[in-house]
C-alpha cells in the first residue's frame, strides 16, 4: 500500500478524546449536557465553545503539546478549557485550588506550564507566584469576562475554528498532567494519553451503568480525577444531563436532588456524612437518586449501612482507584454490599489487578499483599522523574503503594497504605510534605505524621512531634506555623507531644505503632 494510504487507514481508525467529543456532540446536539449557575449548555455548545477556546488559544501561539495549566473552583468554564485542550492537542494541567504559593509555583515550575488560567477570586493567590516566575506565554482567567477569559471565548460566536482543529493529535499524546501526592514533599505529574483515559471512560460507562437517562449531580472539584473522569466526562459522551457546582455543600446538594430529579451523585465519605447528617435530609424528597456512588477514601461500614437504610431504593457503588490509573481500579456492585460491605470490589472491565509480595509472586487468599496493576488506563509515567517511574513499574505492573487482602473469589479489600497517603476529605495529602513544614519549626526535634480515624474527614492529619531539648512549642504555635506553608486541607488536626518515636531495629518510625496508641483521639 502506498504511504498515502496509510496514512489514510491511520486517520480513519484514530480514536482520541477529540474524536469522542464529536462524536457525542453529532449524536445529541440540542439536547441539554450541562447546568452551571444560571448557564445552561448543549451538547453542541460545549462542544463548540471548546473549539472557539482551542482556535483563540492556537492564534494567541499555543502549540500542541503545550501545557496549560487551570487554577480554579468548578465551573463551567473550568470544564470546557479541559475539552478544549482535548480538541487542540494541549496538555491541561488542573491544580488544587487550596494550594498555597510554594505549592503552586512548584507545579507551574514542574510541568514547564506554557499558560495559566486562574479563577477569578484566587487570583490574588496566583499574582505573587507569577510575579516570581519566568512569564509564561498566556495568562488569563477562568470567567471574569475581561481580557483573555475562557468563557468569554467559548461564548465568541465570531470565532472561527479550524475545520482540521486536532487532526494531528495521535492517542498516544498527553492529555493531562496530574499531579498526586507521594511519599515525598513533592508532587508527581502523572502523564495521561488520549488512550488511557478513553479506556478508563469505557470502563466508567459500562462498570457504573452511566447513560443518557442520568441527572447527574456533580460536586466534587473537576482538579480531582474522579469528579472530572469517571463520572463528567463518561456522562457527557453517554449523553448524560450533568448540574455541575462550586462546592458539595449539604443543604444545597439535597435541594438540588429533589428539585431537578437528580437520579446519580457521587461523594467521598466525608459529603455522604455530611448529607445524613443534615436536617434536610429527611425532610426532602430523595426517591429519584438511584445511583450512590462513593469513594476517594475508604466508607466507614456504619456510615454505608446507614446510607442504605435512609436511601433504601439507591444503588450503592463503591469505586476505588487512583489517579494513575484514571481512577477507577474497581467497583463494589449494589447486590454484593450485603455480603462484603467492607470490600472495594473486583477489577474492572479494562484492569487486572494481582495482590503480590515483594518479590512480585502472588500471596494466597487473605493474605496481605501490594496492589499492582495492568491496564491500558495507566499512566504514561511520571513527568520529568523517571526513577519514580521506573519505581512505580516494576516487573511490569504499576504499584499502587496500597496493601490490600483479596479473597477466593477476586473482592479485594485495601488495609493500608506503603505510601503513608492521608486521605482526608477525600484529598490525598503525603505525611511527608506536612512533616517538612513541621520540621522548619526551630523547637522541633522530630515529627511523624499519620492519619487517624474521624467522624467527619474520615481520616484526620495528626503530627506527634518530639520536641529540642529546653525548647518550647505549643499545639496552636505549630498549627500557626504550618498554615503559612501548608493549604488548609493538609493542616494537622491535632499535634501530640512525645519524648520519643516508636522505631524497629534498623532505625525506621513506626508509624503504625502511633496510629494504634492513638486511633480513639478523635472519638
Amino acid at each position: 500500500m502506498s504511504t498515502t494510504t496509510d496514512r489514510n487507514i491511520a486517520r480513519a481508525g484514530r480514536n482520541t478524546i477529540a474524536d469522542a467529543l464529536t462524536r457525542a456532540a453529532r449524536r445529541y446536539g440540542d439536547r441539554t449536557a450541562l447546568h452551571f449557575g444560571d448557564r445552561t449548555w448543549t451538547f453542541t455548545g460545549l462542544y463548540d465553545g471548546a473549539g472557539r477556546i482551542a482556535a483563540r488559544l492556537l492564534e494567541a501561539g499555543l502549540v500542541p503539546g503545550d501545557r496549560v495549566a487551570a487554577y480554579g473552583r468548578n465551573s463551567d468554564a473550568y470544564l470546557l478549557l479541559y475539552l478544549a485542550c482535548a480538541r487542540a492537542g494541549f496538555i491541561h494541567v488542573p491544580i488544587n485550588y487550596a494550594l498555597v504559593g510554594r505549592e503552586l509555583a512548584y507545579i507551574l515550575d514542574n510541568c514547564g506550564a506554557d499558560a495559566l488560567f486562574v479563577d477569578p477570586a484566587l487570583q490574588d493567590m496566583a499574582d505573587p507566584v507569577l510575579a516570581g516566575m519566568e512569564p509564561l506565554k498566556l495568562v488569563g482567567t477562568t470567567h471574569s469576562g475581561d481580557g483573555l477569559d475562557a468563557l468569554t471565548m467559548a461564548q465568541d460566536d465570531a470565532q472561527s475554528v479550524p475545520g482540521d482543529l486536532g487532526e494531528g493529535i495521535d492517542a498516544e499524546d498527553l492529555v493531562q498532567l496530574l499531579y498526586t501526592s507521594g511519599t515525598t514533599a513533592a508532587p508527581k505529574g502523572a502523564m495521561m494519553s488520549h488512550r488511557a483515559l478513553l479506556a478508563e471512560y469505557t470502563s466508567c460507562i459500562v462498570e457504573l451503568e452511566l447513560s443518557a437517562k442520568d441527572r447527574a449531580l456533580a460536586g466534587l472539584p473537576l482538579y480531582h480525577s474522579a469528579q472530572m473522569h469517571v463520572f463528567t466526562v463518561p456522562q457527557f459522551l453517554v449523553g448524560a444531563t450533568t448540574w455541575l457546582i462550586e462546592a458539595p455543600l449539604p443543604d444545597l446538594c439535597l435541594e438540588l436532588i429533589e428539585t431537578h430529579g437528580i437520579t446519580s451523585f457521587f461523594a467521598p465519605p466525608t459529603v455522604w456524612i455530611s448529607l445524613l447528617r443534615s436536617p434536610a435530609f429527611d425532610a426532602r424528597d430523595l426517591t429519584s437518586l438511584e445511583y450512590v456512588y462513593y469513594g476517594a477514601s475508604i466508607m466507614p461500614v456504619p456510615v454505608l449501612q446507614e446510607l442504605r437504610e435512609r436511601l433504601q431504593g439507591a444503588r450503592p457503588f463503591n469505586c476505588y482507584g487512583q489517579s494513575e490509573i484514571g481512577p477507577l481500579a474497581t467497583v463494589l456492585y449494589p447486590h454484593e454490599h450485603e455480603d462484603r460491605p467492607a470490600s472495594a470490589g473486583r477489577p474492572i472491565y479494562n484492569v487486572e489487578t494481582r495482590l503480590v509480595d515483594e518479590d512480585m509472586n502472588d500471596v494466597a487468599p487473605g493474605e496481605q499483599g501490594e496492589i499492582v496493576h495492568r491496564s491500558p488506563q495507566l499512566l504514561s509515567g511520571y513527568w520529568d522523574k523517571a526513577e519514580a517511574t521506573e519505581e512505580a513499574f516494576a516487573g511490569g505492573w504499576f504499584h499502587s503503594g496500597d496493601v490490600g487482602v483479596m479473597d477466593e473469589a477476586g473482592y479485594i479489600t485495601v488495609v493500608d497504605r506503603t505510601k503513608d497517603i492521608i486521605k482526608t476529605g477525600g484529598t490525598m495529602v503525603a505525611s511527608r510534605e506536612v512533616e517538612e513544614v513541621l520540621f522548619t519549626h526551630p523547637a522541633v526535634s522530630e515529627v511523624a505524621v499519620i492519619a487517624l480515624p474521624h467522624p467527619k474527614w474520615v481520616e484526620a492529619v495528626t503530627a506527634v512531634v518530639v520536641l529540642r531539648e529546653g525548647a518550647e512549642a505549643s499545639e496552636d504555635d505549630l498549627i500557626a506555623f504550618a498554615k503559612d506553608n501548608l493549604a488548609p486541607f493538609k493542616l494537622p488536626k491535632r499535634v501530640l507531644f512525645a519524648s520519643e518515636l516508636p522505631r524497629n531495629t534498623a532505625g525506621k518510625i513506626l508509624k503504625r505503632t502511633l496510629r494504634d496508641t492513638h486511633e480513639a483521639l478523635y472519638d
